[in-house]
C-alpha cells in the first residue's frame, strides 16, 4: 500500500507533482535502466551501502500512501519515510530519498543509484533476492471492490476484472499461491501505482483491486462509504531491502529500529498516520 493531500486529484496533475516535487536534496532515480532479476543485479559487498558511505540512499515509490507519497507541500512524506529518517539520526548518517519506477528498483539497487528499498516493501518470497533487516510490520494481501458492488466474496470475483499494482506482492500471490482463484477471473490486469487503480475502481473501469491491507486501510479511511475488503490472500511482513551482501547496513538499521520501538517512536508515527490505517498493533519488531 497522513493529512493531507486529496488522494484523488487528476491522474496527470498527481503525477506532474510526483515527478517535480523533492525534499532533502533529492534528485530521483534514474527510471530508464533496464530491470533485471534481483538476484543479479542486488548484489554488494556492502561498499555502496550506508554503513560504508554513511548515506542512506532510499529507493520508493511516490505514490504508496501511507508509507511513502507526495505530501501537501510538495515534499516527500510518509511513515517508511519518516521511519528512516529516524533510523539515519540514529546512526549520524544522511538519507537521501529516491523515488523510482518500482519496475525498476533492483536494476537501480544493483547500480548503486539506491542503496536500500524501503516502502512497504514485501520480503516474503524475496529472501533469497535481497539482505533484508528483521521484519518490522505485519501485512495482509485483501482484495478490495466498491461498497455497492454486488461481489460479496472471492468466489463471485469469477468473470470479473482485477488491478493490482506491478511486480507488486499482491500480483506474486494471485500468479502464485492463488493462481487458481486469479484463474476464474476475466482478467488481471496490473498498472504502475495504487492510486490510478482507486481511480479507476472508483469510476467503474475495473471490478476489483488487489493491494496490501495499509494500502486498502489508507483508502477505506480517506472515503469510508466508497470501498470494501473481500477478506485475505495472504498474510506476510515488511522489511527493508538492501543489495545481497550488505549485513553492515541491515545490522545497523536492524539496531536502530529496535531502539526506535523502545523510545517510544515508532508508536508515535504509527498515531500520526493513524488516520491514514496505519497501527501499532502490526509493529512486530522487537
Amino acid at each position: 500500500m497522513q493529512t493531507r493531500r486529496q488522494f484523488f486529484g487528476a491522474t496527470s496533475a498527481f503525477a506532474l507533482t510526483a515527478l517535480l516535487a523533492g525534499c532533502g536534496g533529492t534528485t530521483g532515480a534514474s527510471t530508464d535502466a533496464k530491470t533485471t532479476g534481483a538476484s543479479d543485479s542486488a548484489s554488494s559487498d556492502g561498499a555502496t551501502g550506508a554503513a560504508s558511505t554513511g548515506t542512506l540512499i532510499v529507493g520508493f515509490d511516490a505514490g504508496y500512501p501511507p508509507y511513502g507519497y507526495v505530501g501537501d507541500d510538495g515534499s516527500y512524506t510518509g511513515f517508511d519515510l519518516d521511519l528512516a529518517q529516524a533510523v539515519c539520526d540514529k546512526n549520524g548518517w544522511e538519507v537521501q530519498l529516491e523515488p523510482i519506477d518500482w519496475d525498476a528498483k533492483d536494476a537501480l539497487l544493483g547500480s548503486g543509484q539506491i542503496n536500500c528499498i524501503w516502502n512497504g516493501f514485501t520480503m516474503e518470497g524475496r529472501e533469497d533476492d535481497y539482505t533484508f533487516s528483521e521484519p518490522y510490520m505485519l501485512n495482509e494481501q485483501v482484495v478490495v471492490v466498491k461498497a455497492d458492488s454486488d461481489i460479496k466474496s472471492m468466489e463471485d470475483l469469477a468473470g470479473k476484472t482485477v488491478l493490482t499494482q506491478v511486480d507488486s506482492a499482491a500480483l506474486d500471490v494471485l500468479q502464485g499461491d492463488q493462481a487458481d482463484l486469479a484463474g476464474t477471473f476475466k482478467e488481471l490486469q496490473t498498472i504502475g501505482d495504487y492510486n490510478n487503480a482507486f481511480m479507476q475502481l472508483e469510476s467503474g473501469m475495473v471490478d476489483a483491486v488487489a493491494c496490501d491491507l495499509s494500502i486498502a486501510d489508507y483508502q477505506m479511511a480517506a472515503k469510508p462509504d466508497e470501498f470494501r475488503t473481500l477478506g485475505a490472500l495472504s498474510s506476510e511482513h515488511y522489511a527493508v531491502g538492501f543489495a545481497k551482501g550488505d549485513t553492515a547496513t541491515a545490522d545497523a538499521v536492524n539496531a536502530a529500529l529496535k531502539e526506535l520501538d523502545r523510545d517510544g517512536t515508532v508508536k508515535e508515527l504509527c498515531e500520526k498516520y493513524a488516520d491514514q490505517g496505519m497501527s501499532y498493533d502490526n509493529w512486530v519488531l522487537e
